[in-house]
């Protein structure tokens, strides 16, 4: 699932982001949402949050296990 519509994200989930410097290449940051950024219901390029480690991107996936498993 993509993280395009704000109603799907909530504090404590498990999501997959894209940082601003990774967005070229498309790598991946595995973890926990903190704090929802975006106020629009819906965002074309995904909603962009914060991480509880305090790392801050726009979410590409939903209900994610980290491979590495961190």
């Amino acid at each position: 699932m993509d993280g395009q519509y704000r109603k799907d994200i909530y504090p404590g989930q498990e999501v997959a982001i894209i940082l601003k410097k990774d967005q070229r290449s498309g790598r991946l940051t595995y973890g926990i949402v903190k704090d929802l950024l975006t106020s629009a219901a819906y965002h074309s390029r995904g909603i962009k949050v914060r991480l509880e480690d305090g790392q801050v991107g726009r979410v590409a996936e939903i209900n994610v296990v980290d491979p590495d498993g961190d």
